[in-house]
């Protein structure tokens, strides 16, 4: 019997839907709407980076706009709506998510993980550590730092935080709170007292999930897609595919084929129907937003280029010299498109917005058609778009005033300037157009 086919503009349709990416910002946040999102993504991953805002913080504004960052993390620290756990990589999950999970945590103990040597040399800092925080409440990494254990010696701030790390892991611990964005441990059924009721999953049920959510959050996938979504845990080789070849037996998966891409595709059969209403959709999205770097859209970076035409990388880690777009670039999805990328910097203390770049991909620019050959995209429409999510964005991280520097390619930065000069709602910030420079940061002008 022949595969079923699916044009490919199907896939990327059901994908944005799946990460609640059809009108974004449209909605407020709501406990309901968050715990929905992180359920339909499998995760909302957590990074360091601070020079815009932290991710899981943007990419929470990328769907909703402007929310209270003090009820979000109330909704996760205190309410427990989601937990720290490592997913793609270290994210927050779903409590509805626990049993499997758990199963994850209590596998981990017995996966050969590289840590059995540590684990043989390291006992007594292993149990003093758990019985540090199971006496004294929440902990962090600082809190052992100096002090002297019982027994005699000095704490060695590197044992102990491996041993942190792999009583997280193994579920003894869970991620009570952050104190400016530092980890404090706790208890996992002192912090979640509804674990002690939660029967984890078997593992075949655990990578059967693993798959399911994987190919529900991007709708339509190839095998490589799937390895590269939910990165954790890590299964031995084979194993995916033999939970893969089961669920397609069993009918729970089918195989597709995508109309002008070669090789075999995957869907959950439940998603059939939701695929083909996809592919008729007028427009996979309306709206204009921008994603983080490690916003779950863009987890699989080839995935991205087969399905937008967008060939993204991060350059956070590429010498300043070496970089073509910027530091922290944020990609701009205009109606479904990827149109562009702003590279964007919070000056906290002069309460200003600065996109350093904002730099268009050459079809837009030029007003072809979307990569794949599809519709042009509306310049006029996506630049005010683009205006627009830059004050929304300004109004959440506080900034009374957005600076734009350089524009490429330039005959796009007389647009913009228009745009910005217009009268601005009462609560939208000011606008200023900086000089165009060649460099990354550009010198402001009145």
């Amino acid at each position: 019997m022949p595969r079923p086919a699916f044009p490919l503009r199907a896939v990327t349709a059901l994908f944005l839907e799946r990460q609640h990416l059809t009108r974004p910002r449209a909605t407020t946040l709501t406990a309901r709407r968050l715990g929905r999102f992180v359920e339909d993504v499998g995760g909302l991953q957590l990074d360091s980076i601070n020079v815009l805002d932290r991710a899981h913080y943007l990419t929470v504004w990328s769907r909703f706009g402007p929310y209270d960052r003090a009820r979000f993390d109330r909704l996760v620290y205190r309410r427990r709506l989601l937990f720290e756990y490592w997913a793609h990589a270290a994210c927050l999950v779903p409590a509805s998510a626990l049993p499997w999970w758990r199963r994850a945590m209590l596998d981990y103990r017995s996966r050969h993980t590289g840590w059995s040597g540590w684990l043989r040399r390291n006992a007594k800092v292993l149990s003093t550590v758990q019985a540090a925080v199971q006496a004294s409440g929440p902990m962090g990494n600082s809190d052992f730092e100096g002090r002297r254990p019982a027994g005699g010696g000095w704490w060695s701030w590197r044992p102990v935080q491996h041993a942190l790390h792999h009583l997280w892991m193994t579920g003894a611990f869970t991620i009570h709170s952050r104190q400016h964005f530092q980890k404090r441990y706790d208890l996992l059924e002192r912090a979640m007292p509804d674990v002690l009721g939660v029967e984890p999953v078997s593992s075949e049920e655990f990578r059967r999930w693993h798959l399911e959510r994987s190919l529900r959050a991007m709708g339509a996938a190839n095998e490589l897609d799937l390895t590269r979504y939910l990165t954790f845990p890590r299964f031995a080789p084979g194993v995916r595919r033999a939970a893969l070849r089961a669920m397609l037996e069993r009918g729970e998966v089918t195989e597709i084929e995508l109309e002008g891409t070669p090789g075999r595709w995957l869907v959950l059969t439940s998603d059939l129907s939701a695929l083909a209403r996809a592919g008729r959709a007028a427009a996979p999205s309306l709206g204009t937003t921008f994603l983080t770097p490690f916003d779950s859209l863009l987890w699989h970076r080839d995935r991205v280029a087969r399905l937008f035409g967008f060939d993204y990388r991060i350059e956070v880690y590429t010498p300043g010299p070496k970089r073509v777009h910027g530091y922290y670039t944020l990609p701009i999805l205009h109606h479904g498109h990827l149109i562009g990328r702003v590279d964007a910097k919070s000056h906290r203390a002069e309460r200003r917005l600065e996109a350093r770049h904002v730099h268009f991909e050459p079809w837009f620019a030029s007003a072809r058609p979307t990569p794949g050959g599809g519709e042009r995209v509306d310049q006029d429409e996506a630049l005010a778009g683009v205006i627009e999510a830059l004050s929304s964005l300004a109004e959440f991280v506080s900034a009374d005033e957005i600076e734009i520097g350089r524009v490429t390619p330039r005959r796009l930065r007389a647009p913009l300037a228009r745009l910005l000069r217009l009268p601005a709602h009462e609560s939208h910030p000011r606008a200023r157009l900086g000089r165009q420079e060649d460099v990354e940061s550009a010198d402001s002008i009145s």
